[in-house]
């Protein structure tokens, strides 16, 4: 099996953590962990790069890794990690997961006291005998013991999904900004960047006086523990899992700040690198002049401090060094999309499958939201645990969504459609003459997932082939931190949408969230139309089309890109251009 790109990635990040640990300098650590990142993030497989041999355009791998890549990808083995996974024991690259613990501490624990796993560690801080190494204490010992509590009740190494960092990094904020002393707050680091997973909440808040909001900020119902408790910064961890870190800080410094702690890393590191251009340090708290003659120089807001660079202000979603700095450097930064651009939501469910409300319900909840019209899409009989309509249902729930479309009607409108699996063989649930009587045809997988990857492939190209399917729900079957995505050629699965002028969905599920940006990204480059959808079970759920949103615009979708967006005699136009021209 070829590696994947999310193989790849993971043996990138260790090598920067085993070299790391071994005192290599801080650039040569960032290289491999910035080219994890890049090679994550790819809408493309790199082998398929590589084969096209434009290893090179991708961001931040140069020669070296270039070679390293085209090692692996050829013989499936890369001797520079073997070398260093000899050298490095596998268990203090754990041991540098630990709260608390850094590199030179990880390899103190490792030269010094023979210590090369997580469990020795714990054996030898209850014995007390940690304290004996060189800058460790009583203190230092215990802190150890609780980083690795901490460790064993939520994993290192597991993200949370953005579906939970969200609500919560809110609620917490709603108590801070409750607070007299409280001027202003954001939500800051990879939640304002919309990742679909999140590794921590970074908050920020302005005020002149920071004592009681950092006292209210350690003694919330949320919190399980207090990692630390200072004048202008407090960390916590959740009984979630969630670290939170708070940092209070004057309204006047608040620009420089909220651009810092929002990140990425990369497009800090870009922006820093066109701050020195001009002489000038840049970093939380101001700008200063490199030759430190002058005062520094304050920016209450994000666009001062783009400004000051002479760029327009860059949406948090874009800052990840994808391009976005040259764009604003053009002029050319998109007009991303954002939920009043939405007029429609195109895949829900009901109790004539597995959903909680009926038709009618479903509709009264979406019109309160906004919505000026809906589909309809219950489950297929394949779905049978999902109580999939059989053919006969399929055509017996349809008079019902007229009759309700009818009494709904011209204010807001119901049409009528289904989601539909894609069987294992690659066949559909209904015949065409099914299908044709539908207003619009959802086609997923749900099933199979991880066939081989030309099975997977050819099963979705054959949906998208069908003149009577619109969309392609959910295209990778993710769940995210649940379930891997199915293992698609997604170049021919984006390239046949384009020929077919069928849809791809970005299911703004925050467990799914697939399409992912990357590959969202890509079908609007090659002119394929998304569709954001909430796949909505429940009322709440229609509430989740932010997360689906969020997604668009970490992929620089712009409102044009999305059906819909699109009017209402739009939709019903789009729905019949394949069919009109006997596709």
């Amino acid at each position: 099996m070829p590696l994947t790109n999310r193989e790849i990635a993971a043996m990138f990040e260790n090598i920067a953590d085993m070299l790391q640990i071994q005192g290599e300098s801080i650039h040569r650590v960032s290289a491999y962990r910035n080219a994890a990142q890049a090679i994550r993030d790819l809408p493309r497989d790199v082998q398929a790069i590589a084969d096209d041999g434009e290893l090179e355009t991708i961001p931040n791998v140069g020669k070296i890794i270039a070679e390293k890549l085209t090692e692996l990808l050829t013989t499936g083995k890369l001797e520079f990690y073997e070398r260093l996974s000899e050298e490095v024991p596998p268990g203090v690259v754990e041991i540098l997961h630990l709260n608390g613990v850094g590199p030179k501490k990880a390899k103190m624990f490792w030269q010094d006291a023979g210590i090369t796993s997580v469990d020795e560690l714990e054996k030898q801080a209850r014995a007390g005998k940690l304290r004996e190494l060189s800058g460790m204490g009583v203190k230092s010992e215990a802190k150890i013991l609780t980083a690795i509590e901490s460790l064993k009740q939520h994993s290192a190494e597991t993200r949370t999904p953005l579906g939970i960092a969200l609500p919560s990094a809110e609620a917490i904020l709603a108590q801070l900004l409750a607070l007299p002393q409280a001027e202003h707050g954001v939500i800051a680091g990879s939640i304002r960047r919309a990742r679909p997973t999140i590794g921590d909440v970074d908050l920020l808040v302005a005020s002149d006086d920071a004592p009681p909001i950092m006292d209210r900020f350690v003694t919330m119902p949320e919190v399980e523990q207090v990692l630390g408790h200072g004048p202008t910064k407090s960390s916590v961890v959740l009984h979630n899992g969630l670290q939170a870190d708070l940092r209070v800080l004057a309204a006047e410094r608040w620009g420089t700040a909220l651009q810092y702690f929002s990140g990425s890393q990369t497009h800090n590191i870009r922006i820093r690198e066109m701050a020195r251009a001009q002489g000038l340090s840049l970093n939380e708290h101001a700008f200063t002049p490199i030759n430190g003659d002058g005062a520094e120089i304050l920016c209450a807001t994000e666009e001062a401090v783009y400004e000051r660079l002479g760029l327009p202000w860059i949406p948090p979603e874009l800052r990840e060094d994808g391009g976005e700095i040259e764009a604003a450097q053009a002029g050319h930064l998109p007009n991303l999309i954002t939920l009043e651009d939405i007029r429609s939501d195109l895949h829900m469910h009901t109790t004539w499958s597995d959903g909680k409300l009926s038709i009618r319900q479903m509709a009264d909840a979406a019109r309160a939201r906004g919505r000026q019209f809906i589909v309809i899409t219950d489950h297929s009989v394949s779905s049978a645990i999902a109580n999939g309509l059989s053919a006969e249902r399929l055509l017996e729930q349809q008079e019902e969504v007229r009759r309700i479309d009818a009494e709904m009607e011209p204010d807001f409108r119901v049409f009528h459609g289904v989601e539909m699996d894609i069987r294992a063989d690659g066949t559909l649930d209904y015949p065409d003459e099914v299908l044709a009587q539908l207003d619009f045809v959802i086609a997923s997988l749900h099933v199979s997932l991880q066939q081989p990857r030309e099975q997977v492939t050819a099963r979705v190209l054959n949906a998208i082939r069908n003149p009577y399917v619109d969309l392609i729900g959910h295209p990778r079957g993710q769940l995210i931190l649940q379930r891997d995505p199915a293992d698609l050629d997604m170049d021919a699965v984006i390239a046949a949408a384009a020929e077919h002028e069928t849809a791809l969905e970005i299911n703004a599920n925050p467990r799914r969230l697939d399409l992912e940006a990357q590959y969202a990204r890509r079908a609007v480059e090659m002119g394929v139309r998304l569709a954001i959808n909430t796949d909505a079970h429940t009322e709440e759920q229609l509430d989740q089309i932010r997360y689906g949103i969020m997604t668009a615009r970490r992929a620089w979708v712009e409102p044009q890109s999305v059906i819909n967006t699109l009017t209402l005699d739009e939709f019903i136009e789009w729905t019949q251009r394949r069919i009109r021209q006997g596709a």
